[in-house]
């Protein structure tokens, strides 16, 4: 009983070979039903993400398992045999189980700590559900990685840190004003990332929007999608008053708000604070404007100084995540392994049974005439011998199963007494 993982992600391998290996959802019984055609592959589930392509699958032998895997990638996609080897990554067993524990925990993504993994392999696995490509061990497995994942966001903090500059925007803005519930936010152009960043304030409970930008219909287009209002790039100034949050992304080559602009309008506001998130570059907000009091701005290299604080504080929680992963992998491997402890015990004694029956047949002709009541009495001394031989190993095997190293024992005996 064997799990095996295939796979290429971000790391090995360019978007152009992910895209030549990705599977489609609206194919998936298709798909399913063309691995049907390996009966080696007992159970398998597809994650195709746009940044990975992974099979799980269990098997019988790893090397046969792993070889039937590439055939079926390469047939399938009507790839030249061996043609993309050098991008393929394989796991099995314990790797395997804490790859998928990696990866659902969201350790092995391009940003650590991303949350929409977790449905990806979620999606994955139901698929293969559907398809009845599961069974008794992946279904275990996937289970066990979804309260695995679970147990990692609740237990590190590797999600709260915000590790983009749009979200950045956000975090710094809860800051300054603690509740940014219902706060008026003024986008000045329209860029892709002024847009994300306002969307996360809405998210986050802002309320008032305001869209600014010299091609006025641009304005009017945007702020229709976000439901707030468009405003004249003339007008900016006036509406400032009534403005909480500012994120400014235009293509101009000079300052677009000014200190002395700032000063008029924070007056008017009876010195309620605004905040500037100027992530143009060339910047639209002049920096003088940080010295006046209740007016804060922050530019696209102090976003970026929060962001690359925040991946390395993911860094650092990811360690903890990877010590719980680990107690959780070997929990795993015992109840997998205690699938195997009967078979195990089983295999051990009908192979001491059968040297014991060899080596009583040699004996008896050795000795030529022997009485039946001898034969039974040396029948007897010869089981009873076993018996106490295997007795305590067997006991101590069972036990051994349960401690966090039970997996190992299983593997060892199997090993020591070549019971493969």
């Amino acid at each position: 009983m064997n799990l095996i993982i295939l796979g290429v992600n971000h790391k090995t391998a360019p978007v152009e070979i992910r895209e030549k290996l990705a599977f489609s959802e609206k194919h998936f019984e298709e798909t399913f039903n063309a691995l049907h055609d390996y009966p080696e592959l007992k159970e398998k589930v597809i994650l195709s993400t746009c940044n990975r392509v992974e099979i799980y699958a269990r098997v019988g032998n790893i090397d046969d398992g792993i070889k039937r895997l590439k055939d079926f990638i390469y047939r399938y996609h009507n790839i030249n045999k061996g043609e993309l080897e050098k991008f393929f990554y394989t796991y099995f067993t314990e790797d395997a189980v804490e790859h998928l524990f990696k990866v659902s925990s969201s350790l092995d993504s391009m940003v650590i700590g991303e949350p929409q993994i977790l449905g990806q392999v979620k999606d994955a696995y139901t698929l293969a559900k559907e398809c009845r490509a599961t069974g008794l061990i992946l279904n275990q497995l996937f289970e066990k990685a979804f309260s695995v994942a679970k147990k990692v966001r609740n237990e590190t903090r590797i999600a709260e840190s915000a590790v983009s500059v749009s979200y950045a925007a956000v975090e710094l803005a809860k800051k300054i004003f603690g509740d940014i519930d219902g706060k008026v936010i003024m986008i000045i152009g329209v860029g892709e990332m002024s847009e994300l960043a306002a969307k996360h304030l809405i998210s986050s409970g802002a309320k008032g929007i305001l869209v600014s930008n010299r091609t006025f219909d641009r304005a009017i287009e945007l702020a229709r999608d976000l439901k707030g209002s468009a405003i004249r790039f003339d007008s900016i100034e006036d509406e400032l008053v009534r403005t909480d949050i500012v994120i400014s992304s235009t293509g101009a080559p000079h300052f677009i708000i000014k200190k002395d602009m700032v000063e008029r309008v924070i007056h008017k506001r009876r010195n309620k604070p605004i905040f500037f998130i100027d992530i143009a570059v060339p910047r639209d907000v002049e920096p003088a404007i940080n010295t006046i009091e209740n007016v804060f701005l922050y530019d696209i290299d102090d976003l970026q100084n929060v962001v690359d604080a925040n991946i390395k504080e993911r860094e650092k929680e990811s360690q903890k995540a990877m010590e719980i992963i680990k107690k959780e992998v070997g929990q795993f491997l015992n109840w997998l392994d205690g699938l195997e402890i009967v078979p195990t015990i089983a295999a051990l004694r009908e192979k001491a049974e059968a040297i014991r029956l060899k080596e009583l047949e040699e004996a008896f002709s050795k000795l030529g005439t022997v009485s039946d009541k001898e034969r039974i009495v040396i029948d007897n001394l010869t089981s009873a011998i076993i018996n106490k031989l295997l007795h305590e190993p067997t006991v101590n095997l069972k036990k051994q199963i349960e401690s966090t190293d039970g997996h190992w024992y299983i593997k060892v005996v199997r090993h020591l007494f070549n019971l493969e």
